[in-house]
């Protein structure tokens, strides 16, 4: 098996995650169909306190073991990095068996008299048993990661997303219209999709596992008995007071956007009633958690590949001191980020009444999910930012911008939820990304030097301006050209055709105004790389020409 680059291990796992990201959506919109409204609510209810005990069981660890790992290979440690694995796996079947029975004992109590939704507690218990499977894979993919071998992760989150669809929307299906066991029933049924994709997953991890240690054993023509022997006696104790010393913090951060989408899921209702009214409130709560949520996680997903697979090699170039390698990869991911995941977000964000319609029943909610979705923008820099800081060592960072950014966001949805609703509560989720991401970058700035656009911000700014209103006026004339047409086939061509004018104008805007240069468009991935050359050297001959 062979490692993996940078841009390499970034793509795998943006591939994977944009497959099982859409593969999430496409169960969403059956489910939009199978079950109404309380089902719905039921269901995100379920899922965001499911995906918050995960987040706190695994969030930080493969990140602390890849680093961990990664570091102990770079120093040809290869004996001490397998003890750690080891230490790992232990520690993820002890915690999947606690959590599990702690969600499924306190499933009722939190249904009914903290999220204030009778009949949330079947769903919950029936996602528990994921609990027991994941934070397995989670230690797996971390020791993956820190080999530099995705491929694992990507393919077993493939797998894991395909059977999850499949199955949860098939017993939902089933208990719903044919077995007719209700809503809180189908929604349990949709849930446990999530056991089944787990068993899925674990069944892959374990095939490269052995794939992994078959390519070692060949590499390997003699064992230093010795070095075996010296990591066998490493306690577990002082393993997992290193791996805690690095993933606390990194739970702490890893948990900030589960932690907001869960704290507004459970106290919603209570935020807005004065503004709503209780049913109204629920019905909010059901576009915000069903529908704005899941679109909202679409333009992250290069973020969350990039910080995934840049922890360990900052991490490797910084154990060795290499500076300028450090410096290098650190603009270079900050360059990716802001080149792909501002655009997708507006341009979601500006189709959002199109896209909205195509992939759900009506387009209630439409401005929820725009809001949101533009919202995600300072969540990408602040996901980016974080995991630089992992890399450097400076876990602590990240953990006391958390705090702070978690402090802010529950005093402005107290403050704002009262007087603008919904809106109150995404404006609040922004102000807590945007000061997480000013904190993290005013240390990054004093550890690394590395320029991201410098005097080319203001042509940047144009550049997103003119595309994304270009964008935006495209959807709705469109629409009203098509007006006659069936709905979905309107929303389907508008929102295409809304996110073409976008793409487009983007990327000669880019060139035109000089926001990318050659010496950017080479370090991008081979396909970016090939049409930015191309561009600009169409652009050059033009000039010369002219």
């Amino acid at each position: 098996m062979k490692k993996d680059s940078l841009i390499k291990g970034t793509l795998i796992l943006a591939a994977a995650a944009l497959i099982a990201r859409f593969l999430g959506i496409f169960q969403r919109v059956p489910l939009d169909h199978i079950l109404a409204e309380a089902g719905g609510t039921y269901f995100a209810v379920a899922n965001n306190v499911y995906l918050t005990l995960l987040v706190i069981a695994t969030g930080g660890l493969p990140s602390a073991i890849s680093k961990m790992v990664s570091e102990r290979y770079s120093l040809g440690r290869e004996h001490e990095a397998k003890r750690v694995y080891q230490a790992a796996l232990l520690f993820g079947i002890v915690t999947g068996v606690i959590l599990t029975i702690v969600l499924y004992l306190a499933a009722p109590y939190y249904a009914i008299h903290i999220a204030k939704t009778p009949g949330a507690e079947v769903a919950i218990r029936a996602v528990a048993p994921t609990l027991l499977i994941f934070p397995i894979i989670a230690m797996m993919r971390g020791y993956f990661q820190g080999r530099q071998f995705m491929m694992a992760g990507g393919m077993s989150q493939i797998v894991e997303q395909i059977l999850r669809v499949i199955v949860g929307v098939a017993l939902a299906y089933y208990v719903v219209s044919i077995a007719d066991g209700g809503e809180k029933w189908g929604a349990a049924a949709a849930t446990f999709g999530n056991v089944i994709g787990g068993a899925g997953a674990l069944l892959v991890m374990l095939y490269y596992g052995r794939k992994l240690s078959r390519g070692d054993l060949a590499e390997r023509s003699q064992v230093d008995i010795e070095a075996v022997k010296a990591a066998k006696a490493i306690p577990f104790r002082s393993i997992y007071r290193e791996i805690f010393t690095i993933s606390v913090p990194i739970v702490i951060t890893a948990m900030t956007v589960q932690i907001i989408y869960t704290f507004d899921s459970s106290l919603f209702v209570r935020l807005t009633e004065t503004y709503y009214g209780y049913h109204e409130a629920l019905k909010v709560l059901r576009d915000l958690g069903f529908k704005a949520q899941t679109v909202a996680g679409i333009p992250p997903i290069l973020a969350i590949a990039l910080s995934t697979s840049i922890i360990p090699v900052i991490s490797s170039a910084y154990s060795l001191r290499n500076t300028k390698e450090v410096e290098r990869q650190v603009s270079l991911v900050m360059r990716i980020v802001l080149f792909t995941g501002v655009p997708a977000a507006l341009t979601i964000a500006a189709a959002s009444y199109s896209v909205t319609g195509l992939l759900f029943k009506d387009t209630v909610g439409y401005g929820i999910v725009a809001a949101l979705t533009a919202g995600t923008i300072f969540q990408i820099t602040m996901m980016t930012s974080n995991s630089i800081l992992f890399g450097l060592g400076k876990q602590r960072i990240p953990m006391m911008s958390t705090f702070v950014g978690i402090a802010l966001k529950i005093l402005c949805s107290y403050a704002l939820a009262p007087i603008y609703g919904v809106y109150g509560v995404i404006m609040a989720t922004s102000v807590c990304f945007v000061i997480m991401t000013w904190l993290n970058l005013e240390v990054i700035r004093r550890e690394v030097k590395f320029t991201v656009l410098g005097s080319r911000w203001p042509s940047y700014i144009v550049t997103i301006v003119i595309s994304v209103a270009a964008g935006w006026g495209t959807e709705v004339g469109i629409r009203h050209l098509t007006d006659s047409w069936p709905d979905k086939l309107t929303y389907l061509v508008s929102a295409v055709m809304a996110g073409a004018v976008i793409g487009a104008l983007y990327l000669i805007l880019l060139v035109l105004l000089r926001v990318v240069t050659m010496e950017d468009a080479k370090s991008f991935p081979g396909p970016l790389r090939k049409l930015f050359v191309l561009l600009l050297k169409v652009f050059r001959r033009s000039q010369t020409q002219n």
